[in-house]
């Protein structure tokens, strides 16, 4: 259940803070246009856009000949090559100026007014979720994820909510400020949230798609090999979860995190990528959904 909450929306309606997104790179020469432009189109002029090539591009240069040069785009390197989102993603917090960060994948987009109705919500509650639209690259959508009422969830129960990607959060950073582990094969974004809770009791939730989850051919969380690193990356945290590793602020929540990671691990083992679902794609959400409100 999620807790009842102070605050609803209307909280977004003040100025919105200054927000640092972090966007990695790697082989995004086909998509980083579209999510550039969803940040300098997306109604929130007070940010820095942090572009980090994991794949010695110059991404500048793409930009411009795309006309997307603008003051507040900011570009970096991770300095390898293929070194995955994770330590790419620690090298734009590092640089980050602002206390509000999000993160935008190069192949994911904002929808308009993201910003503008979650920084303000960060600053408030420090931490804040937003329902996904799930497309194909060709802006097909498949379905949503989260979409509802704006609440606050517990630990407990975020990710019977969120149950797929958490790239879509905005946080303060002036409460926490954790980095992502390269050492995961996968489920980064669940780690980080992890490290998020230890200092934050609750996230807050807007139940209105804000964010367009892209669902590539081949990526981490989908392609060859994928469920099998899913499978022993969940149960890695099931353990972490049981030992301490994640010292949740509310205690509560390891319970109810710990039987999402089971009913997930347990949709993993069952889930046939090939067969087709959503527009003929099979969805891990359109799977693991039935089971998480039997």
């Amino acid at each position: 259940m999620g807790l009842r909450p102070r605050h609803s929306r209307e909280a977004a309606m003040s100025a919105p803070p200054p927000v640092s997104i972090v966007m990695p790179v790697y082989r995004g020469q086909a998509t980083i246009a579209r999510a550039v432009r969803s940040v300098l189109e997306g109604g929130h002029a007070d940010f820095e856009l942090i572009v980090v090539a994991d794949d010695g591009d110059d991404y500048e240069a793409i930009l411009g000949r795309a006309g997307l040069a603008d003051p507040r785009i900011r570009h970096f390197e991770s300095g390898v090559f293929g070194g995955g989102s994770p330590p790419a993603r620690n090298v734009g917090l590092d640089a980050a100026r602002y206390d509000i960060a999000a993160i935008l994948d190069a192949d994911d987009a904002y929808k308009p007014g993201k910003l503008a109705i979650m920084a303000p919500l960060a600053a408030r509650h420090g931490l804040v979720s937003c329902a996904l639209d799930v497309t194909l690259p060709d802006g097909t959508h498949l379905r949503h994820v989260g979409r509802g009422p704006d609440r606050l969830l517990s630990p407990g129960a975020y990710k019977f909510t969120n149950f797929s990607m958490d790239s879509m959060l905005v946080h303060d950073r002036r409460r926490v400020d954790p980095r992502y582990d390269p050492s995961l094969p996968c489920l980064t974004d669940l780690d980080f949230l992890l490290k998020l809770f230890a200092v934050l009791p609750a996230c807050f939730h807007v139940g209105t798609p804000l964010h367009d989850y892209v669902k590539m051919p081949v990526s981490v969380s989908n392609g060859p090999g994928v469920t099998e690193k899913m499978v022993a990356t969940k149960l890695l945290m099931r353990h972490r979860l049981a030992t301490g590793f994640y010292p949740l602020a509310d205690p509560r929540g390891c319970e109810g995190l710990d039987r999402f990671l089971a009913l997930s691990l347990a949709a993993e083992r069952a889930f046939a990528p090939d067969a087709p679902a959503s527009g003929g794609v099979a969805l891990f959400e359109d799977h693991i959904e039935p089971r998480l409100g039997a």
